[in-house]
């Protein structure tokens, strides 16, 4: 999994009153977690949506009083009504400790299912993980290539070196529905075939006379 860079200011104050002054400045007030203490300081709101508005997942390599600290985000608060970001937690991250985090899910190939008028259904954007920071993919990738209508790739059918999936094993991740389309071409063909089988049957009568 990539990292980002985000640089940070510590908080001299810590209370309700600062964080709105910040915010107005165009600041985020954040807190870091799981380094031995919590950590209060304050990001530019620019460089902090370019890292939450995205699909993406990465670690944040988050620079601050000439220390450097690797966190990923714990939570985000957002405002009720504007949806700017007004406050966020990171969690510390080392190397010989698990990491749970939500990686977004890619699929690949072309479905069968699909090219003959089935519906795809994803069910999940993103798919809760276990893993040690050194083994984290930056997705997590399904090939789709072999479903036909009626099929689906489950949970439990999902394999990642090195990383542990979490859920419910049963929970299908993506599947391929049918449709009316789909059910329209299958009668299609069969009526083409029903026909070519007419003709062929005539053509022998006609010839057997």
């Amino acid at each position: 999994m990539k990292t980002v860079s985000l640089s940070g200011s510590s908080r001299e104050n810590v209370g309700s009153k600062d964080a709105k002054i910040l915010r107005k400045e165009g600041r985020v007030p954040g807190v870091l977690y799981g380094n031995g203490e919590n950590l209060h300081f304050h990001v530019k709101e620019t460089e902090l949506n370019k890292l939450v508005f995205t699909p993406d997942v990465n670690f944040i390599q988050i620079e601050m009083d000439g220390k450097s600290y690797k966190a990923i985000f714990k939570e985000i608060q957002f405002h009720p009504v504007t949806d700017r970001i007004t406050h966020f937690d990171l969690m510390a991250v080392t190397e010989d400790k698990l990491v749970s985090i939500a990686l977004p899910v890619k699929l690949t190939g072309n479905s069968p299912g699909v090219l003959n008028g089935g519906k795809l259904r994803q069910n999940y954007r993103k798919l809760k993980v276990k893993a040690l920071a050194k083994d984290l993919p930056e997705y997590i990738t399904l090939d789709i290539s072999k479903l036909k209508i009626g099929m689906a790739i489950r949970l439990g059918e999902i394999e990642i070196p090195n990383v542990t999936l979490q859920g419910d094993m049963r929970d299908v991740a993506v599947s391929i529905k049918t449709s009316r389309n789909a059910v329209a071409d299958a009668i299609e063909e069969d009526d083409a075939e029903g026909a070519e089988d007419a003709a062929a049957e005539g053509a022998s009568e006609a010839a057997a006379e």
